[in-house]
């Protein structure tokens, strides 16, 4: 079992920039790979970032270049790094963890944290 805390989440306007932060605990062999997704209201669940402990990372390509996922194994913390919002980022963001190596894995994750929101708006 894995358990996931997020923070970090608020109100940014468009261009600005927020980081978001998640704390696992739990099994270790369960946080293989852990990410982000997001949901906004009416649209699918989304991939936004993950890394495995390869370092092998993952990006939506609507993200690219302008977020940066980090982990700290020591720690075992996953974060966010998102700059250059737009308010099509708005959206609730999810912190995931899965035993698996695939950082594309479909079906999504084994755990989910309760989501941040993060809201880009002037």
């Amino acid at each position: 079992q894995v358990q996931l805390a997020e923070s970090g989440g608020g109100l940014v306007q468009p261009g600005g920039s927020l980081r978001l932060s998640c704390a696992a605990s739990g099994t270790i062999s369960s946080t293989n790979t852990m990410g982000w997704y997001r949901q906004a209201p009416g649209k699918q669940r989304e991939l936004v970032a993950s890394q495995n402990r390869a370092g092998v990372t993952a990006y939506a390509d609507s993200v690219k270049g302008r977020f940066t996922i980090s982990r700290d194994y020591a720690k075992n913390t996953v974060s966010l790094q998102m700059n250059s919002l737009k308010p099509e980022d708005t959206a609730v963001y999810y912190c995931t963890a899965d035993s698996s190596w695939d950082t594309r894995k479909s079906g999504g994750s084994d755990y989910w944290g309760q989501g941040t929101q993060v809201t880009v708006a002037s």
